[in-house]
């Protein structure tokens, strides 16, 4: 498609580059994300231009410590998305460099067998010190891609410790990634890595300690009481660097995904997905107020009769938000 649907004169014309982006325009892609990343004064716009679209993609998160081949196992599973006719989006959550705020990894390098395919999107996302593993706009940056028509998105998080489980709740199946030698078994039962996983994949499974690994993982499942009929995460081996045991991957996905429509648990999960998605916005829209009356009289005023003991905070915050109700009648 030429540029000239969204030349710089229409640069955030969002019906235009939804429309461009939904024809499979890259760069419309690119801005829409951008936009979202950016907070742009366009996005009640953009995600009323994007609803009609939504929520038809599969949403799978990965992750797991770093080393143990995220972006790897990722690469291969966009391969074999694609050799079953899917549309796949990538949106890899890299740490932010302290002095731009941008992706320091770069993990779309890793990936660049499917950088000529039309029928990928590779987007790179800093987590500009978000915790949980994600950035704070990878909701929206998904809801892009959904409207955008990818069947898959992939979501891989930062990777960085043992509070990297927010993908948790963004996505329809969560993989966590495990390989021998990190001690990454014991870290399982840490942090809920346990509770959030759907599927554990033991990548590197041709190195020393695998089965180890393997049965480890096995050996923990069996100590969590669950009850009849619920998803019991299986443990799967690869070795993605040489392209083995994607399909095994692809076949514990498929099976959970069935699972999930069996038991209304897919609807379940993006209900609160939506529900995390209008708490943040408002939660926003609440600091942004909070933030002009910090500019302003009132909350300093608030803060010295707190502090000078004529007033109880719990009553100035009473006060506060009366203020905040008012302001907004």
């Amino acid at each position: 498609m030429s540029d000239s649907r969204i030349g710089s004169r229409r640069l955030t014309d969002v019906p235009t580059l939804v429309a461009a982006a939904r024809d499979g325009d890259h760069r419309a892609l690119a801005r829409l994300i951008s936009l979202v990343e950016n907070e742009d004064p366009a996005l009640p716009s953009l995600a009323a231009a994007l609803t009609p679209h939504a929520g038809l993609a599969q949403v799978i998160g990965l992750t797991g410590s770093p080393g143990v081949g995220k972006s790897t196992i990722t690469n291969e599973l966009v391969r074999a998305l694609r050799a079953r006719g899917h549309r796949v989006g990538v949106l890899a959550v890299d740490p932010s460099s302290p002095y731009t705020g941008g992706a320091i990894l770069g993990d779309r390098v890793r990936m660049q067998d499917h950088a000529t395919d039309d029928g990928v999107y590779i987007r790179s996302m800093s987590s500009r010190g978000h915790l949980g593993g994600l950035a704070a706009a990878t909701p929206q940056a998904v809801r892009v891609l959904e409207s955008a028509g990818y069947d898959t998105v992939l979501v891989e998080t930062v990777g960085v410790g043992q509070a990297e489980v927010e993908v948790a709740s963004l996505a329809d199946t969560t993989l966590v990634l495990l390989a021998p030698g990190m001690g990454d078994a014991i870290q399982a039962v840490k942090a809920g890595i346990l509770e959030v996983a759907d599927v554990f994949v033991v990548n590197k499974a041709d190195r020393d300690g695998a089965d180890a690994t393997y049965r480890d993982i096995q050996g923990m499942l069996g100590l969590v009481s669950r009850q009849p009929g619920e998803w019991r995460p299986p443990v799967v081996r690869a070795v993605a660097a040489k392209g083995e045991g994607i399909e095994d991957v692809l076949a514990a996905i498929d099976k959970h995904r069935g699972w999930l429509t069996a038991h209304d648990e897919l609807r379940r999960r993006r209900e609160a997905r939506a529900t995390a998605e209008i708490e943040a916005i408002a939660l926003g829209t609440v600091r942004e107020r909070l933030s002009s009356l910090r500019r302003g009289t009132a909350l300093p005023q608030l803060a010295a009769r707190v502090a000078g003991g004529s007033l109880d905070p719990y009553a100035a915050a009473h006060e506060l938000l009366a203020g905040l109700r008012s302001s907004s009648a």
